[in-house]
């Protein structure tokens, strides 16, 4: 047990991002960290992923519960236009690719 709980762990660790990639979410270019999200979570029976920057994928768990997120399913336009994620857009837009600060959880709709 102990040695699929560590496998879990270190597939959670953030990886080099591959190169001219943009983040699904802001659509910047990535950094040197790249995140894996499940538009639908895998909870709901999502498989396909999308990179992200690290405070983009916690931006989006911090707005959305996994119900949310599967009824959005793998429409990024409506994630990118929802009333949580816009300010966030905007604010990190400005932000250096590496950027990262502690990320508050929103009020969830």
């Amino acid at each position: 047990m102990v040695g699929r709980v560590r496998r879990k762990a270190l597939a959670a660790i953030a990886t080099p991002a591959p190169p001219a990639a943009a983040c699904a979410l802001c659509q910047r270019p990535l950094g040197s960290l790249t995140e894996w999200h499940h538009p639908v979570p895998k909870s709901e029976g999502g498989r396909d992923t999308v990179p992200l920057h690290p405070i983009c994928h916690r931006a989006i768990h911090a707005a959305f519960d996994n119900g949310q997120l599967a009824r959005i399913g793998t429409d990024l336009v409506a994630l990118r236009r929802n009333d949580a994620l816009v300010p966030f857009l905007r604010w990190i837009a400005r932000k250096p690719l590496d950027f990262h600060a502690p990320t508050r959880r929103g009020r969830r709709t």
